[in-house]
């Protein structure tokens, strides 16, 4: 493989002009965006407490569970790339706005199932509803923050996620027990009610979300144009290892596959935990409210600890070891599961678990914007995204059937720890050659192409 161009030097402090720019365009777009990231991720992962009282309502055993699971990765893998493109053309506001209904929707018409294949149907149709909103956003980041800012950024609009398990796990408890109100059933509530949001925020984006700096009438003009200027020179300026490729080479080049791989780990472990951990704690015999309430201590830690090493990498400028050690936690962690049969040891293991889990977002994301182009980061971050999705599809099914299969929720674990310790080695792979090999040899294929 060919290096790539990634600066691991600190950076001098900001100017005024820049401080204050980008003090403002924090304040006005992180917020909304975290805040439609967190329904996203509730409507995604509300099935794992949904399963507490539904998978008995209607017949689903852990495995169909668990293909159901796998579904909605199969769908986001086939629309992904597709609603990036879309995004590129048509625009950010109106585009995330179209997903957002739409995942809306589909969240409330989960609350009617009533067997597996209806089940099915409703993850499938859930996963291309929110198909291209990750990478969406990402790709919208980098049209407002210059490559400085782009690891705790994303770091802090990651936090979404934790965040949705944390504040949710015991909203979704609360909800499974208006069973009955109204003649529905508690998990048919909680599908409901945790999906309305979508569709506000969906409609709230027009009046709240511009599509690049020039259209921010809080900017002043002096703002504006700095900003403007700074990531236009990052533009012209930047080595990168992915050039402006069309999408066929895109998807065959090595280094997105690579990081693609260092992804999967930590993609299916957060998506396979939000979705089974409520399961895991549950089988120690406690309660639903019990429950949620432990179910929402390990995503809160890992919530502080996503933020504070994305501030981490941006201050030392290092994306490779600040990618590598926290996947190498989570891998172990995963293993030592295995080893224990004691709920408060398996908290403190799942803690730590997510914590690692979490805490790579933000340097692996400001790694890979720095790898690709600007013209390829459209297509480059929604095929990262999509193929890492292969890993979280496959062992979301994966933990179902081993977990029939053999009665052990550790075991069915297994699968997400080999993945993620591939992905801590790739990283130090990629790491290593990017420090013996100066000049990226896919430029010139770029260039070529």
């Amino acid at each position: 493989m060919a290096s790539l161009s990634v600066s691991s030097a600190p950076l001098e402090p900001p100017s005024a002009v820049e401080a204050e720019t980008m003090h403002k365009v924090m304040w006005r777009l992180l917020p909304f965006l975290m805040l439609c990231y967190f329904i996203a991720y509730v409507d995604r992962v509300n099935a794992g407490f949904a399963a507490l009282t539904m998978n008995k309502d209607v017949g689903l055993t852990q495995a169909m569970f668990g293909i159901g699971g796998g579904l909605f990765f199969v769908a986001y893998v086939l629309f992904e790339v597709p609603s990036n493109l879309a995004m590129e053309k048509v625009g950010a506001r109106l585009w995330i706005a179209r997903i957002m209904i739409t995942w809306g929707l589909v969240g409330i018409g989960t609350a009617f199932i009533v067997g597996p294949n209806t089940f099915y149907l409703s993850r499938f149709l859930l996963g291309a509803a929110e198909a291209g909103f990750f990478p969406g956003v990402i790709l919208y980041l980098t049209y407002w923050f210059p490559s400085r800012y782009r690891a705790r950024v994303v770091a802090t609009f990651m936090v979404a996620i934790p965040v949705s398990s944390f504040v949710g796990s015991p909203l979704s408890a609360a909800l499974l027990e208006l069973d009955g109100a109204w003649g529905l059933h508690g998990w048919q509530w909680l599908f409901i009610v945790e999906a309305v949001p979508a569709v506000l925020l969906g409609v709230t984006i027009f009046f709240v979300l511009p599509s690049r700096p020039a259209e921010a009438k809080w900017l002043t003009r002096e703002e504006s144009e700095w900003l403007q200027g700074r990531l236009e020179y990052e533009s012209r300026t930047r080595s990168t290892a992915v050039g402006h490729l069309p999408l066929w080479k895109v998807l065959s080049n090595p280094y997105i596959w690579a990081l693609a791989l260092i992804y999967a780990g930590s993609s299916a472990t957060s998506n396979a935990l939000s979705l089974w951990q409520p399961q895991i704690l549950k089988s120690f015999g406690l309660t639903n409210l019990q429950t949620g309430f432990l179910n929402m201590i390990p995503f809160g830690i890992a919530s502080v600890f996503m933020i504070l090493w994305g501030m981490r990498a941006d201050k030392n400028g290092e994306r490779y070891l600040n990618t590598a050690l926290p996947l190498a936690l989570t891998a172990l962690c995963l293993f030592a599961t295995n080893l224990t049969s004691s709920l408060t040891v398996t908290m403190l293991l799942l803690t730590l678990v997510l914590i690692g889990n979490y805490a790579i977002k933000g340097p692996f994301w400001a790694l890979s914007t720095e790898i690709l182009s600007p013209a390829t980061a459209a297509s480059g971050i929604a095929a990262i995204n999509t193929i890492s999705h292969l890993g979280t599809g496959g062992a979301t099914s994966l933990l179902g059937l081993i977990k029939d299969q053999t009665g052990s929720f550790p075991l069915s674990l297994l699968p997400l720890a080999l993945l993620t310790a591939a992905g801590a080695i790739t990283v130090l792979l990629l790491g290593r050659n990017q420090r013996r090999a100066p000049e990226p040899a896919v430029r010139a294929e770029a260039r070529a192409g």
